[in-house]
């Protein structure tokens, strides 16, 4: 399993990215401040790591030059306000490999994330995921079910790859929120339930269990 650090210092911020990313099978590490994420990272043993520029201690352009300073060839997703176009474009002179500005929704992070911890390695890239007669294609983003090809929008594309990542599990309506409209999310929100609603319509009132005072669990 690839190994990531996370170097926030937002606890509501690193846990949304922790738990994303564990739900997602990745190991995680999580420290609060650049001194720290520095010690850790020149150990060795991650394959990737996720900066936030603004930690306490050393900053994030502080870990990243010494980083490279020391030939550390681990790839560096920087982590950056919305305004910080100054911060983004720092950050890639310096060595980082991509960016993120905040806030962000989670699907973003992990496809850069993905894609990363990819091009360090070979290893075989599943296109298709299926669970009992329902498949999704990653490549054209589009579901089959019952013999026929059902058309997606990009949330509805989302919350499927979701479910069928995770089939059998209850997944919480906070954590559907939380992974497919982002840390900043309204948790009193209905969205979640609109939107299973609508995905029902397409692949199957059937498809998508309601688990109550819970969640919803693929059935």
């Amino acid at each position: 399993m690839n190994r990531i650090l996370i170097a926030e210092d937002e606890e509501r911020i690193a846990s949304f990215i922790e738990k994303g990313l564990r739900a997602n099978g990745f190991v995680t590490t999580t420290v609060g401040d650049g001194t720290h994420a520095l010690e850790l990272t020149l150990q060795g043993g991650f394959d990737l790591v996720i900066l936030d520029i603004g930690l306490p201690g050393m900053d994030g352009f502080e870990v990243l030059t010494a980083l490279r300073a020391e030939k550390v060839p681990t790839p560096v997703i920087i982590l950056t306000a919305r305004d910080g176009i100054g911060d983004t474009v720092a950050g890639l002179e310096g060595g980082a490999d991509d960016y993120m500005t905040k806030p962000f929704r989670f699907e973003e992070l992990l496809a850069r994330v993905r894609l990363r911890v990819r091009a360090g390695e070979a290893v075989p890239e599943v296109s298709v995921l299926a669970v009992d007669g329902l498949s999704l294609d990653l490549r054209t983003r589009r579901a089959q079910t019952g013999g026929r090809t059902v058309d997606l929008t990009a949330r509805e594309y989302v919350l499927l790859e979701l479910f069928l990542r995770h089939p059998g599990q209850v997944l919480a309506r906070e954590q559907i929120l939380s992974h497919v409209w982002g840390y900043d999310f309204d948790p009193g929100s209905n969205i979640v339930d609109v939107y299973v609603r609508a995905l029902r319509k397409k692949i199957g009132a059937d498809a998508i269990v309601t688990v109550r005072g819970m969640g919803y669990r693929l059935g």
